[in-house]
C-alpha cells in the first residue's frame, strides 16, 4: 500500500506540464542515484528509490496522471490505486525503462505484442451558465469517437479469418540482434510491434479495430463545481482492441459569469445598490439569491460597503456537505441629477445637522483610533 504523500511532481523534480519524455529521464537519473544496489544498507536511499518508482508509476500512465492531477492521492485511491505491490512491480518497472534505454532484456516483464489494447481516453471541455454550476445541470452532449468494431470485434481482421502470427519476430513483437557482449532488442519492421499480421482486413476499420461514430452522451454535472472541475465517465471513451476495454472521457467545466454574482468556493457575493435616504432610516429589502430571494434588514445609518452575511445561502458543497453563506455588500447610491426643491431640502438637512464637513470627519478620524488603540490594548491582554 502506498505511504508517499508528497507530490510526485516534487519527488521527480519536474513540473506539472512536463512531458512523459521529461517524466521518463526525471525517473531514469533517480533510479541510478538511489538504486539498492549503489546504496546498500542505506534505508534513506532505499525509500528515495521507492517514491521515485511511485511517482513515475503514476505519471507515466496517462490515466492516473489524469486522475492525480484532477484529485490528487486521494482521487487515486478512490479509483483502486495504492501503489507498487510489491519490490517486484517497482523493479519491473526500472528493468523495462532501462531495457528501452540500452535494448536489454533483464528480469523485467516484457508487454505482450497479443494482448487486449485498452482505448484512449478522451476530453470533453463544456460551458455552462453560473447558476447550472451552482444548481447541477444534466446536458447531452454528441461527440465523436472511435469505437470497437463491431464487425470484426476489434481484431482488425475479416470475420471468419485470424491475424497470422508475425514470420520476423514470431509473435514477440521484438527482434533480438547481437552486439558485441550485448544482446540488443528493437521493435519488429514488419509488425510495427503488434506480433501479428493482419492478411485479410476487415472491410468496415480497415483492419485497424476502430470505427468513427457519433455518440450522445448524458453528463449529470453535480451542484456545486467550478471552472477547472473535471468529471470522469467510465468506459465513455475510444474504444479497445483485441477485447481491451474502453477508455475513459473526462469532461472539464468551464463557467460563465454572472450578471451580479460572483463567487469565491462555497461563498457567494453580492452588491446590493440602495437609495442614501433608505440606508439612513434602515429598511428591510428583499436581496436575490440563487435559489429566489431573501429578506435583509438594513439597520439605519448603514454606510457604503458594510457586509451582511446570509447563512445557508451560497454554494452547496461538492461532497455533500453544508452549503456556504452569501455575502451582501451594501453600495450606497449618492443622488444625480436633482431638482431645485430637492437641492433646497438636502442644504437644509446640512444646516439642520450643524455639522461642518472638516468637524464631522474629525470627529470620526478620532473615533476610528480610539476603537483601534481599545482593539490594540484588548489584543496585548490575551
Amino acid at each position: 500500500m502506498s505511504t508517499v504523500t508528497k507530490c510526485y511532481y516534487e519527488i521527480l523534480g519536474v513540473s506539472r506540464d512536463a512531458s512523459g519524455e521529461a517524466i521518463k529521464k526525471a525517473y531514469r537519473k533517480l533510479a541510478m542515484k538511489y538504486h539498492p544496489d549503489r546504496n546498500p544498507d542505506d534505508p534513506e536511499a532505499e525509500t528515495l528509490f521507492k517514491e521515485a518508482a511511485e511517482a513515475y508509476e503514476v505519471l507515466s500512465d496517462e490515466r492516473k496522471r489524469q486522475i492525480y492531477d484532477a484529485y490528487g492521492h486521494e482521487g487515486l485511491k478512490n479509483n483502486g490505486y495504492s501503489g507498487p505491490a510489491s519490490s517486484e512491480d517497482i523493479f519491473s518497472h526500472i528493468n523495462d525503462l532501462f531495457g528501452d534505454l540500452f535494448g536489454f532484456g533483464g528480469r523485467g516483464r516484457r508487454r505482450d505484442p497479443n494482448a487486449p489494447i485498452q482505448g484512449d481516453d478522451l476530453r470533453y471541455d463544456i460551458e455552462i451558465s453560473f447558476m447550472e454550476a451552482v444548481q447541477g445541470v444534466t446536458r447531452e452532449v454528441e461527440i465523436t469517437k472511435r469505437e470497437t468494431c463491431w464487425t470484426c470485434e476489434g481484431t482488425g481482421s475479416r470475420p471468419g479469418y485470424r491475424p497470422q502470427t508475425c514470420p520476423t519476430c514470431h509473435g514477440r513483437g521484438q527482434v533480438v540482434r547481437s552486439q558485441g557482449f550485448f544482446q540488443v532488442s528493437s521493435t519488429c519492421p514488419q509488425c510495427h510491434g503488434a506480433g501479428q499480421i493482419i492478411s485479410d482486413p476487415c472491410v468496415d476499420c480497415d483492419g485497424t479495430g476502430l470505427v468513427n461514430r457519433r455518440k450522445t452522451v448524458s453528463i449529470r454535472i453535480p451542484a456545486g463545481v467550478d471552472t477547472g472541475s473535471r468529471m470522469r465517465l467510465a468506459g465513455e471513451g475510444e474504444g479497445g482492441r483485441r477485447g481491451g476495454r474502453s477508455g475513459d472521457l473526462y469532461v472539464v467545466i468551464h463557467v460563465r459569469p454572472h450578471e451580479f454574482f460572483q463567487r469565491d468556493g462555497q461563498t457567494i457575493f453580492l452588491r446590493y445598490p440602495l437609495s442614501m435616504v433608505r440606508a439612513a432610516l434602515g429598511c428591510e429589502v428583499e436581496v436575490p439569491t440563487i435559489d429566489g430571494t431573501a429578506k435583509l434588514k438594513i439597520p439605519a445609518g448603514t454606510q457604503s460597503g458594510e457586509r451582511f452575511t446570509l447563512r445557508g445561502e451560497g454554494v452547496p458543497s461538492l461532497r455533500g456537505g453544508a452549503r456556504g453563506d452569501m455575502i451582501v455588500e451594501i453600495q450606497v447610491q449618492t443622488p444625480t441629477g436633482l431638482s431645485r426643491r430637492q437641492k433646497e431640502l438636502l442644504q437644509e438637512f446640512e444646516e439642520l445637522t450643524g455639522e461642518e464637513e472638516e468637524g464631522f470627519f474629525a470627529r470620526l478620524f478620532h473615533g476610528h483610533l480610539g476603537r483601534q488603540k481599545k482593539k490594540d490594548e484588548d489584543r496585548e491582554g490575551h
